[in-house]
């Protein structure tokens, strides 16, 4: 336990290995992904449990645990899995060649990277990963720039833009889930702040690519699609806009594509069952990534190390929006040194959710922040998986791309201004079919 009401600035020694082993393993080989971060999550654990020789190992392993087991991680857990299984199961059954190709028949030829960054944005909301949707349209972006006079970073920083849209803003993306479920607040509601906030860098982002790529043109071989394909989509999107608890709207995703896939002749019985356990298998590591940090932060929380943190982010924090832009910096750094937007706000999010508390600030809006400010970071580093992807596909440097990154600059700008002008603004209201008597937020 701590002995001073300032903390204990030990008990994030946890935090310094992890990041230590994670970019320290990246300067030395070059690549920030060879060290694998689940190993070194396992060792900042360790070390954390040998701390604070006050407290028996028992109780160390027992304040871990249920740190570990807390309702809002398992359910969080529990929303991974089924999201990626509801991805997979769609994507197998053509949902994506579906969308891309729909989309293409219709994006007029002389604003192709338009329709780029326009399509990124909807597949990437519908399927909740980003990375998924760089795979699935850079080919494309360097099929364009090969037709055309439009350069290979453009493109991919179209694709890059478009596919971070999504991971800010997607029902079933972990960086949201994450958001939501460390600041209490629902999906439907932070979706509504969090579109408000990023609208704005979406349209800027279109015009700016409209202006660059004015009078090239390419020729796009149109392929089929089928709209029936295209409907799983569609109907999660409703359905959890409509409010549905999200394990409704996940089952009735899977079960929906399941069904055509199995119509259609895409899968059999089997094959689907297989689809949807390679789905969830994609999510296993960022599964047990958000019960181990949670663990090790509970320990850390014990020892003290929560609230030196606290006391160092909000000593010179005078105002809500001083706190506000504490979330921010907060989460931003956290991205920076994590290079993963999703651990960013696992890490990040227990400690917002204290100031946050502290400060009267809406869970609505500190959620959209840490998402808001994590995809930025995410979209514009270029050791990130997003950059490194892309470019791998392209053959060019991930720097080079930066050049042209404007979607995440525009949402790290507009996340500024939204907490410069306090917009978008919210309203608690009493709910009248509310016989208890609880609360219920409404946005203005």
């Amino acid at each position: 336990m701590s002995t001073s009401k300032n903390g204990n600035p030990w008990a994030l020694i946890p935090f310094a290995v992890f990041l230590v082993l994670f970019i320290g393993s990246g300067i030395v080989a070059g690549d920030f992904y060879k060290f694998p971060v689940i190993v070194a999550i396992v060792i900042a654990v360790a070390v954390a449990l040998t701390m604070n020789r006050k407290e028996s190992f028992n109780n160390k392993v027992e304040i871990f645990t249920k740190g570990a087991g807390d309702s809002n991680i398992l359910l969080m857990v529990m929303i991974f899995l089924l999201a990626g299984a509801f991805s997979e199961t769609a994507k197998g059954m053509g949902a994506i060649d579906s969308t891309v190709n729909l989309a293409l028949s219709i994006v007029p030829p002389n604003l192709l990277m338009v329709g780029v960054f326009i399509i990124a944005c909807f597949i990437s909301l519908a399927m909740g990963t980003s990375m998924g949707t760089i795979v699935a349209l850079a080919p494309i972006g360097v099929g364009i720039s090969e037709q055309t006079d439009i350069s290979l970073a453009l493109s991919m920083a179209a694709v890059i833009g478009g596919a971070m849209f999504g991971d800010n803003l997607s029902f079933i993306s972990d960086t949201t889930i994450a958001a939501v479920r460390t600041q209490g607040t629902k999906m439907k509601d932070k979706f509504k702040v969090n579109f408000l906030i990023v609208l704005p860098a979406a349209i800027i982002t279109c015009v700016i690519l409209a202006i660059l790529t004015m009078g090239e043109q390419a020729n796009i071989n149109k392929q089929s699609y089928e709209w029936i394909k295209i409907l799983p989509y569609l109907g999660v999107l409703i359905t959890a806009l409509s409010g549905i608890n999200v394990f409704l709207v996940l089952s009735f995703g899977i079960a929906f594509a399941g069904f055509i896939g199995i119509v259609d002749g895409s899968y059999t019985i089997m094959e689907l069952i297989q689809k949807i356990s390679e789905g969830m298998a994609g999510m296993y590591e960022i599964s047990f990534l958000a019960i181990l940090i949670a663990g090790m932060v509970a320990v850390i929380k014990h020892n003290g190390g929560i609230d030196f943190l606290l006391h160092l982010v909000t000593k010179n924090i005078k105002s809500k929006k001083g706190a506000e832009f504490g979330i921010a910096g907060l989460v931003s750094l956290t991205d920076f040194s994590t290079a993963n937007n999703t651990i960013s706000i696992i890490i990040a999010g227990p400690l917002a959710k204290n100031i946050a508390d502290q400060y009267e600030i809406d869970p609505r809006r500190s959620a959209s922040l840490l998402d808001v400010f994590s995809c930025s970071i995410q979209g514009l580093i270029p050791y990130g998986a997003q950059m490194l992807v892309a470019a791998g596909v392209a053959s060019i440097s991930p720097v080079s791309i930066l050049a042209y990154a404007y979607y995440p600059i525009l949402i790290g700008v507009c996340g500024v201004l939204a907490i410069l002008t306090g917009f978008p603004r919210l309203t608690i209201k009493r709910d009248k079919e509310s016989s208890s008597k609880e609360l219920r937020s409404d946005l203005i």
